[in-house]
């Protein structure tokens, strides 16, 4: 069983408790969204099993008694297979999310999360990756000043290399991807949601 630490609206400690019990009760606690770039300015997203969609390129649950650099780690080494030095890593900022989500058995998912959105440098290649095959079928690379181009339009494709796995083996191909391939909620824009991991990595690699 996971076990979360829980605050009050203003960050302050109270506690830990189950992770269902935190959804539960509607308790805030926090989550890490892990990017990777590289030098050349690109930006991974990870191909999410569930949707087909690309999302951030690992995130999850800060676990109780963890750092979030430590949650970075724990969530780019289980998601994707990497083991990289996240001490290093950017921080781009603090985003509150609350939602609440009725579930098939019509209980309430509550979620109260301060998402910790981080930014770290990949120096790894295409064989380094091995990815969870229960989340993620794999990741997709592109350029970041390119892709806030593309969500700024809201329409439109760009190049981008896609990187999976067949037969044990990494493989790679380009292709074009579509901004609706853009995982996103409801009531979210693409350009909303991503523009300030985009812009940092733009300033970090100009």
């Amino acid at each position: 069983m996971e076990y979360l630490d829980y605050y009050d609206d203003k960050g302050n400690y109270l506690g830990y408790k189950s992770r269902d019990d935190v959804h539960k009760e509607g308790l805030w606690h926090n989550t890490v969204h892990c990017w990777l770039y590289e030098f050349d300015g690109s930006v991974y997203f990870q191909i999410r099993k569930d949707s087909g969609k690309f999302y951030t390129t690992a995130s999850g649950h800060v676990l109780k008694g963890e750092t979030i650099k430590e949650a970075f780690k724990r969530e780019i080494k289980e998601e994707i297979g990497l083991d990289i030095d996240s001490s290093d890593a950017i921080l781009v900022g603090i985003v509150p999310w609350k939602m609440d989500k009725v579930k098939k058995d019509g209980t309430v998912f509550k979620d109260r999360a301060k998402a910790n959105v981080y930014v770290d440098l990949f120096e790894g290649n295409i064989n380094s990756f091995k990815f969870d095959s229960n989340e993620v079928l794999g990741v997709v690379k592109a350029n970041a000043k390119e892709l806030l181009d593309l969500f700024k339009r809201g329409a439109g494709e760009i190049e981008a290399e896609i990187i999976t796995t067949k037969d044990d083996k990494n493989i790679k191909e380009n292709r074009l991807v579509d901004v609706n391939e853009f995982e996103v909620m409801e009531h979210e824009t693409v350009y909303d949601k991503y523009k300030e991991v985009l812009n940092k990595i733009i300033e970090i690699t100009k």
